[in-house]
């Protein structure tokens, strides 16, 4: 069973459509069309049978590009498992955040663990050398050095997974786990950027803004460390998986 709220934006409408402009835009129109309907009767019935049938309750949630400076103007929509309490508790806790927008410090919090989920920066084809780093072969072979010499044995007659080949390099989904939230920054602040030892005012975004991206005018997270990805690129910050001592 789904249940969705009554008032959808037109960034996250865009996603149902391949060709916004020319629709009619009548997406979700019968849904909203629930809601008023007999008081919204059957949004009731359908969140009780959730909490009588269900086992799981996620909630789609979706960004909101509008307020970045990127010329996206489609919303990314992802759904999310709600987990701790009840069957019950989850789907009230899940339809009290409809239409809201939840915010960054209300899920993270300073100095905790992250995982980084996102697709990696594409290289295209690549050879077996840049791919898997293996040795260039002497400067005299024959049909060129950067390959693989022996791609294994006589039996298995075939080639084994396990061996280096070119192939497709990066534009991969990748986890990376534990980076530390340095900093959580709220937009609105003008010294988002002081320290300490650095308490002059100042913002997060620097001279000329971030290459590629602009300024940052809403709230961030500062991770530790390297994450995947291009510039731009959406990211899926997660919850650790494992209990950290």
């Amino acid at each position: 069973t789904t249940v969705w709220a009554e008032h959808l934006s037109d960034e996250l409408k865009r996603r149902f459509y391949k060709n916004w402009y020319k629709s009619k835009k009548k997406a979700f129109t019968k849904y909203a069309k629930k809601h008023a309907e007999e008081g919204g009767k059957n949004i009731t019935r359908d969140l009780e049978r959730m909490k009588k049938y269900c086992t799981t309750i996620r909630v789609l949630a979706h960004s909101q590009v509008s307020k970045t400076p990127l010329s996206q103007k489609k919303a990314h929509l992802m759904e999310v498992q709600i987990n701790g309490g009840s069957i019950a508790d989850k789907v009230d806790f899940g339809h009290g955040l409809f239409e809201k927008p939840v915010e960054i410090d209300s899920i993270f919090e300073q100095d905790e663990m992250i995982d980084c989920i996102a697709i990696t920066k594409g290289h295209g084809y690549q050879g077996v050398t840049s791919r898997w780093g293996t040795k260039k072969l002497p400067r005299k072979t024959h049909k060129g050095l950067r390959k693989v010499a022996c791609i294994g044995a006589w039996h298995p007659s075939h080639v084994q997974w396990t061996v280096a080949r070119a192939g497709q390099m990066g534009y991969h989904h990748r986890t990376s786990v534990n980076h530390k939230v340095y900093r959580i920054g709220k937009g609105t602040d003008e010294g988002n950027a002081s320290t300490d030892f650095d308490v002059s005012k100042k913002q997060i975004t620097p001279m000329g803004g971030f290459v590629r991206y602009g300024e940052v005018k809403n709230d961030f997270v500062l991770l530790k460390g390297s994450v995947p990805g291009v510039k731009k690129r959406v990211m899926t910050l997660r919850k650790s998986m494992f209990t950290h001592t």
